[in-house]
């Protein structure tokens, strides 16, 4: 495809937020409670892209001063590609014994409990670096899996470490989503987002192992990364809410973002202390309580809903119409990971999250763009179709957008457009 493209005939939703008079913010931070609902519809209109960005975004057909290689959407809906903001794509081996447990009744904690789940997999990966130390083998196993996203329209994807649980895997890991993202950027064809996640489970005794993460790992991972979002997994079996504060506290100190799993399958009390320490997003929140969850309505982290998990794993899912009736800002993501999650597909999460959360076609998808790109801190580049962002589209194949929150798999996009080229 050319470096210059006129989409035309489309339904467009921008996702632009439109700025109240007197009010300069520019629609700055996610969508909150019902403004959720504002996905900025054109009817019929055009994009025009120059160069991997929007160049022009209008209603009716655009001027004829335009000329550019022109693609005809008839009529069918153009939005912005999704953004994964929860992801453990990288990983090696499977958990296909863990599942016929599971579907025999084995409570997933007790497989945890027991060296299974999180920790078979660290075991997996782990080997996979040390058959391939050059740390290709990891790469090419987070590109296989990611382009199994990206066909399903997300351009923006969130990858946790965590499946090292030791200096060198962890590290490498970082460095896979590094070398992809860089790959991704060059070739214009979208983000990858690392996250250190040393806290996804405790490997051998707790205090030894608490304590070199937050003396130790962290430090180095952000001498090498800069200050990436620090996330940890608390939970029974997991890291303790003591420990998750003190690892909070240093990353900090070093002037990382703050991230969270919690409230999954206990409510441990965390949320609270993870809310006052400005965490940018909490995920999860499966067992939260009302007050838990008018907490985060009221504070300014993000809840990430992860419907993904009560699909595979226990029918539990977050109540995302309490959060956004209170006034919550939403997003969703696919929680990709070989045990609670084996989604890769944005299109699923997003029906999910209106069968089972309770958000409306809507808000799924403002929770699926725009608000997951300000929990990455990346909506000034993707997440909505404004003059100036990043070219990142995807072409569904109805005329009704609402078409995504009532169809399983069959309103995944039909094509995903990321910079100048068509990449499926």
């Amino acid at each position: 495809m050319a470096s210059e493209v006129l989409f035309t005939n489309a339904r467009i939703l921008t996702l632009a937020q439109p700025t109240p008079r007197g009010d300069s913010s520019n629609g700055a931070g996610p969508r909150r409670g019902h403004a959720m609902r504002e996905l900025g519809v054109i009817e019929r209109g055009y994009v025009h892209t120059l160069n991997g960005r929007i160049a022009a975004v209008g209603a009716g057909d655009p001027p004829a001063s335009i000329k550019a290689a022109w693609c005809d959407s008839q009529g069918r809906v153009l939005m912005p590609a999704f953004v994964d903001c929860h992801t453990h794509a990288c990983w090696g081996g499977n958990r296909y014994a863990e599942v016929a447990e599971r579907l025999a009744g084995v409570p997933y904690l007790d497989i945890l409990a027991r060296g299974g789940g999180i920790m078979s997999t660290v075991r997996a990966t782990r080997d996979a670096f040390a058959n391939d130390p050059l740390g290709e083998g990891l790469l090419r196993i987070l590109a296989r899996r990611t382009d199994e996203m990206r066909r399903r329209g997300s351009l923006a994807i969130e990858v946790k470490s965590g499946y090292g649980l030791d200096r060198v895997t962890e590290l490498e890991m970082l460095r896979a989503v590094r070398a992809h993202g860089n790959n991704a950027e060059h070739d214009g064809d979208g983000f990858f987002v690392p996250t250190f996640l040393g806290a996804h489970a405790i490997d051998g005794d707790e205090t030894a192992y608490c304590t070199r993460v937050i003396e130790e790992l962290l430090p180095e991972v952000v001498a090498e990364f800069g200050p990436i979002a620090c996330d940890a997994y608390c939970e029974k079996s997991a890291w303790s809410p003591a420990w998750t504060k003190r690892l909070f506290e240093r990353a900090q100190a070093l002037g990382c973002p703050l991230r969270v799993h919690v409230d999954q399958f206990n409510e441990l009390g965390f949320l609270e202390t993870a809310l006052e320490m400005g965490a940018r997003s909490v995920d999860h929140l499966e067992a939260t309580s009302r007050d838990g969850l008018t907490r985060v309505a009221r504070s300014q982290s993000t809840a990430v809903l992860l419907p993904g998990c009560g699909l595979t794993l226990d029918g539990r899912y977050a109540n995302g119409r309490f959060l956004i009736d209170e006034g919550a800002a939403v997003a969703i993501a696919t929680n990709c990971n070989p045990g609670s999650s084996p989604i890769v597909s944005m299109p699923l999460i997003i029906a999910l999250a209106a069968r089972f959360c309770g958000l409306t076609p809507a808000e799924a998808i403002t929770a699926a763009t725009f608000n997951a790109a300000c929990v990455l801190g990346i909506e000034h580049e993707t997440g909505s179709i404004e003059v100036g962002k990043r070219a990142h589209f995807v072409l569904l194949p109805t005329h009704d957008e609402r078409a995504l929150a009532c169809e399983w798999a069959m309103s995944e996009p039909i094509e995903v457009f990321a910079g100048h080229a068509l990449l499926f």
